[in-house]
């Protein structure tokens, strides 16, 4: 199996990828908003959003 980062083998500590680095790179990714996962319907983003705000106000501060 190759790191979908950079091709190389992966190493079994950091499956599917070949080190901390790769995986770093991938985790950074998800944080920043490079991957996603598209939506045909724009009121399943406006819910979600409510969604997130409900639960914002309903978590202690």
């Amino acid at each position: 199996m190759a790191c979908p980062i950079c091709d190389k083998a992966t190493e079994t500590a950091f499956r599917p990828f070949c080190s901390k680095r790769c995986a770093d790179i991938d985790l950074a990714r998800w944080f920043s908003g490079g991957y996603a996962i598209p939506a045909d319907n724009p009121d399943d983003a406006e819910e979600l959003e409510n969604q997130l705000q409900q639960a914002d106000r309903d978590k202690p501060h």
